[in-house]
């Protein structure tokens, strides 16, 4: 999750967070079947295919969310 700050750029409230969020990602983009190259560098990707990404990212955290409140809710 991050947070909002001046100098525009996201800051994790957890940083321990960031192994997590790295995991899910790659995980995403094997659903998908976009390929991460084996060096870091992701500069190949199409835009179409990082969006697709974040987006499935997003849903996955959103249900993730839902179930956590809906659990709270009982």
């Amino acid at each position: 999750m991050a947070a909002s700050n001046n100098s525009g750029s996201n800051q994790l409230l957890v940083p321990q967070a960031n192994q997590a969020l790295d995991q899910l990602k790659y995980e995403v983009a094997q659903q998908l079947g976009i390929q991460f190259s084996q060096d870091g560098y992701h500069g190949h990707l199409l835009t179409r295919e990082a969006g697709t990404i974040g987006g499935n990212i997003t849903r996955h955290l959103v249900q993730i969310a839902e179930q956590q409140l809906a659990g709270q809710a009982r």
